[in-house]
């Protein structure tokens, strides 16, 4: 079991008991630091259904050296339980601290409850302003299609009328042949354009 000091609050080293299976914090020093009641605090530790099956007693260094079996909790709830302290049953020079602390957890609360709302606010504001965007480049390309697909009919038709022209200028017998030819080709690549 190894014990290491967590932090210092009002000259008091908060201990941190790590067994390997878990990391245990005391609660005795942060009452001391704070100046709070600890049997007031073993107590509400006692009403809280979850915080109660969490607790454990476990030997710690207590600030006179000695080794002391303390109550305490796993470091992850420890956090949790300092918000449940009121800043007005503190120590004077405390209560600022424990104010502060009480703050940044209303807002960790909010940001952990709200940012996955307003990412998906943002998320789904970038995928509308994404598929109006492509909607518009679509419109872009059909109505570029369109003007192309206009505009191969019209040479294509300029095309056929001058051959047609430049068919019937030659000998009679060819011409009805060299037309008719001419008339398919113009007719399937008319089909061709449309298509496309």
């Amino acid at each position: 079991m190894k014990t290491t000091t967590l932090a210092q609050i009002n000259q008091v080293d908060i201990q941190i008991i790590d067994d390997n299976a878990s990391r245990l914090v005391p609660i005795k020093p942060i009452c001391e630091a704070l100046g709070i009641d600890e049997d007031a605090q073993r107590r509400k530790l006692k009403e809280d259904d979850f915080l109660n099956s969490t607790t454990v007693l476990s030997t710690a260094v207590g600030a006179d050296g000695k080794d002391r079996e303390m109550v305490c909790l796993p470091f992850q709830y420890i956090f949790g339980w300092l918000f449940t302290i009121n800043p007005k049953n503190v120590k004077p020079e405390a209560k600022e601290a424990v104010a502060k602390y009480r703050i940044l957890c209303y807002d960790a609360l909010y940001r952990f409850f709200t940012e996955q709302v307003e990412f998906n606010e943002q998320k789904q504001q970038v995928i509308s302003e994404k598929v109006s965007k492509m909607e518009d480049i679509r419109s872009e390309f059909n109505s570029a299609k369109d003007r192309l697909a206009e505009a191969s009919c019209n040479s294509l038709s300029k095309l056929y009328l001058g051959s047609l022209k430049y068919i019937r200028n030659r000998s009679p017998k060819s011409t009805m042949v060299s037309c008719n030819s001419l008339s398919k080709l113009y007719l399937g690549s008319l089909k061709y354009i449309v298509i496309m």
